[in-house]
């Protein structure tokens, strides 16, 4: 059960929009366990982020969450992913992506809980 949110300060056309989709899609399988038939992925694009003190230049901060927990490798692995996407599909140097995890003890999907 992991989510994938995206926020930019970039605008996202829709052919990069699905090709982000599918490549994430396949990135989230860094992770044991995990696949693209339970991933949730949110864009918001066209956000206004100031990162060290500027907001001229493309930046993002993504927040992934994951039903139960992972390794620092496959943590890493999934951080170089996302930076290599963003970078190709957006512009978006890796100094300029945060890449955040959660691990969820609780998740809910279809009015119950696992």
């Amino acid at each position: 059960m992991p989510c994938i949110q995206i926020k930019t300060n970039v605008e996202i056309k829709a052919p990069q929009e699905q090709e982000i989709k599918s490549q994430l899609g396949h990135a989230i399988s860094l992770i044991p366990g995990k696949s693209e038939q339970w991933l949730m992925i949110t864009l918001e694009p066209g956000r206004t982020i100031y990162f060290q003190g500027e907001k001229e230049f493309p930046a993002a901060f993504v927040d992934v969450s994951v039903y139960g927990s992972s390794t620092r490798e496959a943590y890493r692995a999934l951080t170089r992913a996302i930076t290599d996407i963003l970078q190709a599909e957006l512009g978006i140097q890796a100094s300029r992506i945060y890449v955040k995890y959660t691990e969820c003890e609780h998740w809910g999907w279809n009015g119950e809980n696992f």
